[in-house]
């Protein structure tokens, strides 16, 4: 892609506020001199606005405060003027009910945090899952300069000899205590052992994935996603990337120059090639939705299908983000898609050059974590799309993590109307339940839980487990973590809380789920199903104000990425107006 730089020098939009001799000129200035910076700072120089998602409660990003000085030493070398600015930092460890409710908030608050301050370009600090799409929606709808800059996965967890991944292995050992197979007080002991660093979880759970999928956007600096937070090298990236805002803001490179059909296509790639989580679904439609391009469920499984994963690492595989990053990171990858003809290269990124000239002399340093492209992990990774009388809209599964006997499967429902009902049910031994039975979830989608929980992998029965079985389907309108693995159908759509068929399925209902054909259907005759929903009132009282009321009148499905009815295609950053 050719991409013609912006004159330079020109009066930048942070002049608005700070570049003059009239009242408003010299109140603004006036006031952020109170911070000790020296008249010549508001020359006309890019301020950066470094948006910081750190929090205490945010253990992810807990480190972010740190890390920003780097990306203010870059702006400084650079010649720009960093300020640095709090925003919204919706945990996934604390927030409740699900921080998936406040994805949204955060973005429509960081956006006009972004919208109305003297900014004139952007360092998106993010980490924990919900913080990078967030700041991704929020600055795709500003256009101004953006880059991202990621925390990073936290070290490799061990306990007892074994690599343990942080999310991954707190749902195995959960069912391993269930199953009799390990003790709760070694499940107490491996609990320091697993997180045992700064960082986010070090699988390819939300956090990892998103972070690969703003590099494979172009969104970040080639080589971002990978690096550990505590290695130094993270620390160099954010220096680097601090440095890059500047010129990226002299040259007027903004989101809209990057994010294009092409890299969102490249994006969906990758997230196959590295098993990515299934929630990056709903955070790239909901960021594409932001700028414009029409990207679909369909888009991802044409896309995606016939993408092998080559990333051998947790929840699909062995090993750990660490050993990604000293394999060769995601540029090895990405190089492999190029390689395979399974990349567009023309795509540009925020260093402005394409992304082909950034990863085409990648060095794979260990085949055994980064596979051969004749030796993948699942010869079709991706996410698969299923669509049936069930799922009209679709719903998505993770070949990679799922179980490869279940993915052609009939079986008879068993039903929890919520996720009340489910824990109330699932430790009872009276359940009439198997391992040939599907799990069936209901009213844990946007507007059901509310807000979309990552309680989509329920746990199996312990009767089943003891029996040594470890996956059965389940399907349900929610979602799951991405750190969790098994034969998992999510974000069915249209979901039960607003009508869909999912809503009126029954305990003894007999489903078949064929992955191959990409068919998921409910064996009850069209005029049987229709009578259902004709019948069918929702179960739960509605918010009637605040957040919550605003969340459940306009969420939008799964199926077009869950935003804001209001915000889809909102691109544009005009300058605020002052009021003084």
């Amino acid at each position: 892609m050719t991409f013609k730089k912006a004159d330079w020098p020109r009066r930048l939009r942070s002049q608005e506020w700070y570049g003059g001799t009239s009242r408003d000129n010299i109140y603004h200035r006036g006031w952020l001199k109170n911070q000790g910076y020296p008249h010549d700072l508001f020359d006309g120089r890019p301020v950066i606005g470094i948006m910081n998602t750190w929090s205490e409660l945010t253990p992810c990003n807990g480190h972010l405060r740190d890390l920003a000085e780097k990306v203010k030493a870059g702006i400084w070398e650079a010649g720009g003027f960093p300020v640095e600015v709090p925003v919204f930092s919706a945990s996934e460890n604390t927030f409740r009910p699900t921080a998936m409710m406040f994805r949204n908030l955060a973005a429509l608050s960081i956006e006009e945090q972004i919208r109305g301050q003297p900014i004139d370009g952007c360092v998106l600090m993010v980490g924990c899952d919900k913080t990078t799409p967030s700041l991704l929606m929020a600055a795709a709808s500003c256009d101004l300069p953006s880059i991202v800059v990621t925390g990073g996965p936290m070290l490799n967890g061990w306990f007892q000899g074994e690599r343990v991944g942080a999310g991954t292995h707190l749902w195995r050992f959960s069912e391993a205590v269930k199953a009799g197979e390990m003790t709760q007080q070694e499940f107490l002991d491996a609990e320091a052992a697993v997180t045992r660093s700064s960082g986010t979880c070090n699988t390819m759970g939300t956090a990892s994935s998103m972070a690969s999928m703003a590099e494979a956007l172009g969104m970040a600096l080639s080589g971002n996603a990978a690096i550990p937070a505590v290695d130094s090298r993270r620390r160099v990236m954010a220096q680097l990337s601090g440095r890059r805002i500047v010129q990226m803001v002299k040259d007027d490179l903004k989101p809209s120059d990057i994010l294009t059909r092409e890299a969102f296509e490249n994006a969906i790639r990758c997230n196959g090639a590295v098993g990515g989580s299934t929630n990056t679904v709903v955070h790239l439609l909901a960021i594409a939705g932001r700028t414009g391009v029409d990207i679909t469920l369909d888009d991802w499984d044409r896309c995606g299908r016939d993408v092998a994963t080559i990333l051998n690492l947790q929840p699909s595989g062995k090993y750990l983000m660490e050993e990604f990053f000293y394999a060769g990171g995601l540029p090895v990858v990405l190089k492999r898609l190029g390689e395979a003809d399974k990349l567009h290269k023309d795509a540009l990124t925020v260093s402005g050059s394409t992304i082909w000239e950034e990863v085409r002399d990648a060095k794979n340093w260990n085949e055994d974590v980064i596979l051969p492209a004749d030796k993948p992990l699942t010869a079709q990774g991706g996410i698969a799309v299923l669509k049936g009388n069930l799922a009209p809209k679709g719903a998505v599964l993770k070949p990679s993590a799922a179980s490869p006997h279940l993915m052609q499967h009939r079986g008879r429902a068993v039903v929890f109307e919520d996720i009340d009902d489910y824990k109330a049910q699932i430790n009872d031994d009276a359940l009439d339940i198997d391992e040939t039975c599907i799990m069936v979830l209901k009213n844990c989608g946007p507007k059901g839980y509310p807000g979309m929980a990552e309680v989509g992998n329920m746990g199996l029965p312990p009767k089943v487990l003891k029996k040594g079985i470890k996956d059965m389907i389940r399907i349900s309108d929610a979602r799951m973590s991405g750190t969790a693995y098994g034969t998992v159908i999510l974000h069915t759509s249209p979901e039960a809380a607003a009508g869909g068929p999912l809503a009126v399925v029954r305990t003894g209902d007999m489903i078949e789920v064929d992955v191959p054909a990409r068919r998921i259907h409910l064996e009850v005759s069209d005029e049987d199903l229709a009578a259902r929903l004709s019948e069918w009132t929702p179960i739960h009282e509605r918010p009637d104000s605040g957040y919550a009321w605003l969340h459940q009148q306009h969420v939008q499905g799964a199926d077009t990425g869950a935003d804001l009815d209001f915000l889809k295609g909102c691109r544009g950053a005009p300058v605020g107006k002052d009021s003084h």
